[in-house]
C-alpha cells in the first residue's frame, strides 16, 4: 500500500523558515515527478512546485518562485519543500503528490497518481 507523509508544517511568523518532508512508502517514486500543492481555506487546491525524477528540473508556481525551493532524495524516497520569507498568504494545508501522470498538467490535481494527508502551514502576520 503506497503511502505519502508529509510533515514539518506549523505556525510561523512572517519572514520566518519552515521546511516540509515527504516520505513515501509501499513503493519506490525514484523514477516519478513528484510535488507539492497547497489548498487555503475556501479556496481550490492549487499547484506550488514540483521536481523531475533526478531532480534535475523544478517547477514553480509563480507566487512561490525565489522563495521556495523543492529537493528530493531518492535514496530516502523522500521529497522536500524548503519555504523561506513565508507571507500570511501561504498559509494553508500542503499536500505531497506524487507520479505525475500528465506531465502536460502537473498543475492539475487529477494529474498526478498519489496524494499525501497533509500537514498545516500557518503564517501569522
Amino acid at each position: 500500500q503506497v503511502q505519502l507523509v508529509e510533515s514539518g508544517g506549523g505556525l510561523v511568523q512572517a519572514g520566518g523558515s519552515l521546511r516540509l518532508s515527504c516520505a513515501a512508502s509501499g513503493r519506490t517514486f525514484s523514477r516519478s515527478a513528484m510535488g507539492w500543492f497547497r489548498q487555503a481555506p475556501g479556496k481550490e487546491r492549487e499547484f506550488v512546485a514540483a521536481i523531475s525524477w533526478s531532480g534535475g528540473n523544478t517547477y514553480y508556481a509563480d507566487s512561490v518562485k525565489g522563495r521556495f525551493t523543492i529537493s528530493r532524495d531518492n535514496a530516502k524516497n523522500t521529497v522536500y519543500l524548503q519555504m523561506n520569507s513565508l507571507k500570511p498568504e501561504d498559509t494553508a494545508v500542503y499536500y505531497c503528490a506524487a507520479e505525475l501522470l500528465d506531465g502536460q498538467r502537473m498543475g492539475a490535481r487529477d494529474a498526478w497518481a498519489y496524494w499525501g494527508q497533509g500537514t498545516q502551514v500557518t503564517v501569522s502576520s
